[in-house]
């Protein structure tokens, strides 16, 4: 179960300042919930957790186990929502050394969200010797980084098994009707699962578009939803008890008073991948019309030694949000050393989970006095029950915050700048008088 604390957040708020926040609260609820505020047509995931489509959640549970049983390797391609939220999940779930540290099925791959020549010949020469299955993730199929990605790994894969036999490896996330991939995976007759018309890709990841490479890790699916219906459930109930409208409303007041950056914070390096997903959850959704809090993430306690300084005692524009699990998975016991040579025996027979949480606690208290305000979300542990209504607070929640701003949380007109810039300079057909003023400012 989640609980939020916002008790080292109201110390800088003026008193009353929830009491004020809540006429914005109810209409941000009300337009997210029945679907009538700007960008509607994206709120496709608000009832997922319930609504999603139950033959395809079969079909993709089958297709994992296949992966499973006849492949070492399983690259995912993708960029932004179409990869972040799967590795979010399988490396919270699991380890952020996934592939290291698994114990059956396939090691995950992702390529295709970037350009890196030195990044795709890592996870080439990773799979030349085992067996290998590609889920090609794209609404379109015409996205610079994964198309290009598609190319090398499709090529590689036919050269393997013949292109009879790599078709049967290849596994299509897309568009229902339209677009590049989808004439690709029906005409080649690749499986194919739905990147929903009415769900942004941000918000994606309770879908086949993260559903797919997350059961294929061997995670439970069916856990996950069960968390995040739970999360629905609780937080379509409007009022000032709600969860998400109390996380809304302190992120906006606190914006309003000055802060201008939110860092997410975790004590487990296993949450860095959500961190990332996080990231591009609020800043696309907020980062507009030149508004909107600052996300950023660290990974305690190892960034109090980088940025624990700036934190402490840099611009006061900062807030922070930190997820706490309440239950860790092993048990450390500090031994004690005879001759004490750190002066450390004063936690000899302690365990390593009480040390973390007393940092927890002081790295809180010392925040917080620095005039950083901070806001603590425990969740039990981590699991997959834990994690899907963690998503869905965070989902539920970035709405709200989105129309209590202003902004339509479901759009992201500014992306398209870099893509127009970058299909101009690389000579795409269209582009050609684009491209002569780009080269001319860049003295090319």
């Amino acid at each position: 179960m989640l609980r939020l604390d916002l008790s080292n957040v109201s110390p800088f708020l003026p008193d009353g300042w929830r009491i004020g926040e809540e006429k914005g609260l109810k209409q941000a609820h009300e337009w997210l919930v029945k679907g009538t505020g700007a960008g509607s047509d994206f709120t496709g995931w608000v009832r997922l957790p319930e609504n999603y489509d139950k033959e395809e959640f079969a079909r993709i549970q089958k297709a994992a186990q296949k992966i499973r049983s006849d492949s070492q390797a399983l690259v995912v391609i993708g960029i932004g929502g179409s990869y972040l939220g799967a590795r979010a999940v399988i490396e919270t779930l699991t380890s952020n050394n996934f592939n290291l540290t698994k114990k059956d099925g396939p090691a995950i791959y992702f390529a295709g969200n970037g350009l890196s020549s030195d990044g795709m010949t890592e996870v080439m020469e990773a799979i030349q010797d085992v067996d290998w299955s590609i889920n090609v993730i794209s609404k379109s199929g015409t996205t610079t980084e994964p198309a290009v990605a598609f190319r090398v790994f499709k090529a590689l894969l036919e050269e393997k098994y013949g292109k009879e036999e790599a078709r049967k490896r290849i596994y299509a996330t897309t568009d229902a009707k339209r677009g590049a991939l989808k004439g690709l995976a029906d005409k080649e007759g690749y499986e194919e699962f739905v990147v929903p018309d009415n769900v942004g890709g941000r918000y994606s990841v309770l879908t086949a578009v993260g559903l797919l490479p997350i059961a294929a890790a061997g995670i439970d699916i069916e856990a996950l939803m069960a968390g995040a219906r739970e999360g629905m459930e609780k937080l379509s109930k409007p009022g000032m008890d709600n969860p998400a409208w109390q996380y809304a409303a302190a992120r906006h007041a606190l914006y309003e008073s000055g802060k201008k950056i939110e860092i997410l914070a975790c004590y487990e390096p296993a949450f860095r991948f959500f961190g990332e997903w996080w990231k591009q959850l609020f800043g696309e959704s907020e980062g507009k019309e030149h508004k909107g809090l600052f996300p950023a993430s660290v990974e305690f306690t190892a960034d109090l030694h980088s940025m624990g300084q700036y934190i402490q005692q840099g611009e006061r524009i900062l807030m922070e949000t930190v997820v706490r699990f309440d239950k860790g998975r092993g048990k450390v016991t500090i031994p004690n050393d005879p001759e004490n040579v750190d002066g450390l025996n004063f936690l000899s027979g302690k365990s390593l989970d009480f040390v973390a949480e007393q940092a927890l606690r002081g790295v809180t208290l010392a925040h917080v006095d620095g005039g950083v305000p901070n806001v603590l979300i425990s969740v039990d542990s981590r699991d997959e029950k834990s994690l899907g209504e963690l998503i869905y607070f965070f989902e539920f929640t970035c709405g709200i915050s989105g129309y209590l701003l202003g902004v339509n949380p479901f759009d992201q007109p500014g992306v398209e700048a870099y893509k127009n810039n970058m299909y101009a300079l690389l000579g795409k057909p269209g582009y050609e008088s684009q491209k002569a003023e780009l080269e001319k400012r860049l003295g090319c």
